[in-house]
C-alpha cells in the first residue's frame, strides 16, 4: 500500500508541476546592472564580493525608508515600494487585508508561493479569520498586479538573471517589512509572518531582520534558494538558462544573500516561535534540503514545531492535504500569538 500511495502521489505531483505550457528558458545574464556597486572588470569576483559584503552588512542591505504614501480603502493596501525598479508596475506594492471579526491585536503577514495570482492564499486568509486572526496578504515583487505586461509568469522574481533575482528577493523582503510597518501603525501588537515556498524564503529573511516578528510559519523550507531552483521539478527551465555558466555550488554562493542559510543564526536568542512544514514527496523543496533546516533548528535549540505532510509540493495545494496544511498553520498561530 505505501508503494502504491507513493506512486500515486508522484504521478499527481508530476502532472501538477509540469502542466503549464508557458515556461520560457531565458538567456543567462549576470545582471550586474541590478547590483548597486562598482564593477571591477571581473564579473564573477564582482558578484562574489557584492554578496559577501551584503551578507556581512545585511542590516544595511535590507534597510529602507518607510513608505509615506500608504493608501487603504478598507480592503486593499497600496504603497510605493522603497526599492525602485525599472518596471513601473512592480514599483507599487499591493496587499489585501482580511479583517477578523473580534481580535484587533493579532495580525499575520501572508506571503504566497511563486507565481501565485491574486487568489493565492485567499482561502487561507479567510481560514485565519475564522481563528480570530487578521491577515494581510502581500503580492510579492513581479507577481499578479505587479507583473510587467510582457510577462505571463513571475519570471523576473526567479530567473537565470543572477543580479535581478537577488534584487527581486531583496525588494520583497523590504516590501514585507513595510507591510509590518503598516500593521504596527494600525495598532496590531502581536504580529506574525507566514510564507509558502518562495514566500517561505522571504518570510525567513524578513523575520531574521525584523524583531517585531514573534511568530513565524514557514510552509516548505530549504536552506538555500539556489538548491530549490537547481533541483526542483518545476524550475528546470530556469536551471537550463543557468547551467551553461554556473554550477549548483557556485549558484549557492551567488544566491546565498537571498537564502535563509545566511541569516538563521540571527534567530538565536530571540523570543520567537516557528512552525516548519515540509513534505516527504516534495518535488521542488527536496526533503533532503528541508531536513537541513530542521537539523539547524534542533542543533541550535530554536523554539519550533514541525509538521510533515505525506504529499508533494504541488499536491499540498490539493484536498485533503491543503486542509491538513491550513489547519496546522492556523492552529499554530492561534496558540502562539
Amino acid at each position: 500500500m505505501p508503494d502504491l500511495f507513493s506512486r500515486w502521489i508522484s504521478r499527481w505531483e508530476h502532472h501538477l508541476a509540469t502542466r503549464d505550457s508557458n515556461r520560457i528558458v531565458r538567456p543567462f545574464d549576470w545582471g550586474e546592472d541590478w547590483l548597486a556597486s562598482d564593477r571591477n572588470g571581473d564579473t564573477r569576483r564582482h558578484i562574489a564580493d557584492y554578496v559577501a559584503q551584503a551578507i556581512a552588512q545585511s542590516d544595511l542591505f535590507y534597510a529602507y525608508n518607510r513608505p509615506q504614501d500608504y493608501h487603504f480603502d478598507g480592503r486593499l493596501l497600496k504603497f510605493t515600494s522603497p526599492l525602485e525598479t525599472r518596471y513601473p508596475e512592480n514599483n507599487t506594492v499591493y496587499a489585501d487585508f482580511f479583517p477578523a471579526a473580534l481580535d484587533r491585536r493579532r495580525a499575520v503577514l501572508v506571503l504566497p508561493q511563486w507565481n501565485s495570482d491574486t487568489n493565492g492564499h485567499v482561502g487561507l486568509c479567510k481560514m485565519l479569520n475564522w481563528f480570530g486572526i487578521n491577515a494581510l496578504r502581500m503580492s510579492m515583487a513581479y507577481h499578479d498586479r505587479r507583473m510587467p505586461p510582457e510577462l505571463e509568469r513571475a519570471d523576473y522574481a526567479v530567473s537565470s538573471n543572477i543580479g535581478r533575482t537577488i534584487h527581486a528577493s531583496r525588494q520583497s523582503v523590504i516590501d514585507a517589512r513595510s507591510c509590518l510597518d503598516w500593521l504596527e501603525q494600525r495598532g496590531f501588537s502581536r504580529i506574525a509572518i507566514l510564507g509558502t515556498s518562495l514566500g517561505s524564503c522571504i518570510a525567513f529573511i524578513t523575520a531574521a531582520h525584523d524583531l517585531r516578528v514573534k511568530t513565524g510559519v514557514f510552509n516548505h523550507v530549504s536552506m538555500y534558494f539556489s538548491d530549490v531552483v537547481w533541483t526542483g521539478l518545476a524550475t528546470q527551465h530556469v536551471r537550463k538558462g543557468l547551467a551553461a555558466e554556473v554550477t549548483q555550488e557556485q549558484l549557492r554562493e551567488y544566491w546565498k544573500v537571498i537564502s535563509p542559510a545566511a541569516y538563521l543564526h540571527r534567530l538565536e536568542g530571540r523570543d520567537m516561535r516557528s512552525l516548519l512544514i515540509w513534505a516527504t514527496r516534495d518535488s521542488s523543496f527536496l526533503p533532503e534540503y528541508s531536513r537541513q533546516v530542521i537539523e539547524f533548528f534542533r542543533n541550535h535549540k530554536l523554539v519550533h514545531e514541525e509538521v510533515i505532510l505525506p504529499c508533494g509540493h504541488y499536491t499540498t495545494g490539493r484536498f485533503p492535504f491543503k486542509l491538513m496544511d491550513g489547519l496546522a498553520m492556523c492552529r499554530f498561530l492561534d496558540h502562539n500569538m
